[in-house]
């Protein structure tokens, strides 16, 4: 079949573009520097969630009554979301590129990161804006007001959901650094982005 969603992608670099930037998740500076970005993000958002509850009196005393068992669950839900959060977190990305392009997709794990990308093909700046930005929108709106309900609810599942909260603020480090050069240093709709997943390309039009 077809492919009708051509004007959001190139399958060949045009003629009349170079390379501007190039940008390596896998890179140990840049994977350094992401993940303890990410790791400052998630002290303040524990932070902040510890706080809230001791402002309310109820940090001790409501993890104190739970029972062993109902600790062990907790536990084990933690660890479930969290796998689920990531995993998701990658499918979020590839729905969009697959929305937008109907392409191939690849999905992988470094020691930086995990990713999702379109490596054959190279996508236009709106494209890739949505792209980068969508799990980082999907999942701030559902993860707030879930931290609220729990917050009145249960006081150890409020700080481990806190915790994915936090994961998923910093772990958006690179999106939102992407998002950053196409919004901030790449304002062109012609610019060209190629994803491989752990790394990105930006092509603009020669002057």
């Amino acid at each position: 079949m077809k492919n009708t969603k051509t004007e959001n992608f190139e399958r060949e670099l045009p003629s009349g573009y170079k390379q501007a930037l190039y940008i390596n998740a896998k890179e140990a500076k840049f994977g350094i520097i992401f993940n303890l970005i990410a790791l400052v993000v998630l002290a303040v958002v524990m932070v902040l969630a510890v706080l809230a509850l001791r402002l309310s009196d109820r940090l001790m005393p409501g993890i104190m009554d739970m029972e062993p068992t109902e600790m062990l669950v907790a536990y084990f839900v933690f660890i479930a979301v969290m796998i689920a959060y990531v995993v998701l977190h990658e499918l979020v990305h590839g729905i969009a590129y697959k929305t937008l392009t109907g392409e191939k997709l690849t999905f992988g794990m470094s020691w930086s990161c995990a990713f999702c990308g379109v490596p054959h093909i190279f996508t236009y700046r709106k494209t890739a804006l949505i792209a980068v930005v969508s799990p980082f929108a999907v999942f701030t709106v559902l993860f707030i007001p879930i931290l609220i309900l729990l917050y009145f609810v249960n006081p150890l599942y409020y700080l481990m959901m806190a915790v994915i909260f936090g994961l998923h603020l910093g772990g958006c480090s690179g999106d939102l650094y992407v998002l950053y050069l196409l919004t901030a240093k790449f304002k062109d709709k012609k610019t060209l982005m190629r994803d491989t997943g752990p790394e990105q390309y930006f092509y603009v039009t020669e002057e």
